[in-house]
């Protein structure tokens, strides 16, 4: 015989399952929210900042194909950030064997793209108004290094912009970009514009490519077959790192011309 207790017992029962049941699947619904919550504009130019960051070499490229690619050292490290959160990075490029002498030193300007354009993240690149000052600034102690207000007054003439996109699922970039059409002015080496292209890849790895031109499209400098692909270091330390060079590095700093803009 069923008592009005047991009746009121198994009702309550049953309303707590339905309860725990539905906070289950609003706690669900919440988390799966949270992981799937789209990015926005600034995590983009974070992720772009974090992955241009760091000791980065050409030596597997170097090693596969010696005749059209030198083994690079590309090291790049957060120098200062700007009223509006743009991340500033100074960028240097120097060969393996001599990295405290760099023949490229730039400023990049990370920041997300404006609203008007469609793309995701504009990387920048700007002149430095003392070079020298800033030679291996990355490897230095950050009390050692220009402070902030120092390194945004040193940031010089534009010289590009890279307008970066999410790459397509199933691709093997995660972000990639180039200068719009037309590119913009160079004067080196007999060229009148150049043209800058900029993928973003898993584990922290950059792509660059940079080409100039002259009036009749010809390419001037810049290396033809592809882009140089930098990978992070396996450890710090450059001394013990393979190279396929063998000839004098006098040899190499002269057809590094074809392959690279040398500071002016």
């Amino acid at each position: 015989m069923v008592t009005g207790s047991d009746e009121n017992n198994n009702g309550w029962s049953i309303a707590q399952g339905l309860v725990v049941k539905t906070l289950v699947l609003i706690g669900g619904a919440l988390l799966i929210k949270r992981f799937t919550k789209s990015k926005t504009r600034w995590d983009h130019a974070h992720f772009v900042s974090h992955s241009l960051s760091g000791e980065k070499f050409t030596k597997e490229q170097a090693s596969r194909d010696p005749d059209n690619y030198f083994n690079i050292r590309m090291l790049t490290c957060p120098a200062a950030e700007m009223v509006d959160g743009s991340k500033v990075l100074y960028f240097e490029q120097a060969f393996w064997r001599t990295p405290q002498r760099p023949f490229r030193q730039r400023f990049y300007m990370v920041k997300p793209c404006p609203k008007e354009l469609k793309c995701d993240v504009e990387v920048s690149s700007y002149a430095i108004r003392d070079p020298e000052e800033y030679k291996n600034f990355c490897d230095r102690p950050k009390a050692q290094r220009p402070q902030t207000e120092e390194v945004i007054s040193d940031i010089a003439e534009h010289l590009t912009t890279i307008h970066l996109k999410r790459c397509e699922r199933g691709k093997r970039c995660l972000y990639q970009g180039s200068t719009p059409v037309g590119g913009f002015p160079n004067s080196w080496n007999g060229a009148t514009h150049c043209t800058s292209e900029l993928s973003i890849l898993k584990n922290n790895e950059v792509h660059m490519w940079d080409k100039g031109y002259d009036d009749e499209g010809n390419q001037v400098w810049g290396v033809k077959e592809g882009p140089y692909e930098f990978k992070p270091a396996v450890n710090s330390s450059y001394d013990d790192l393979y190279t396929p060079l063998t000839f004098p590095l006098q040899t190499v700093e002269k057809r590094i011309e074809g392959s690279f803009v040398l500071e002016e």
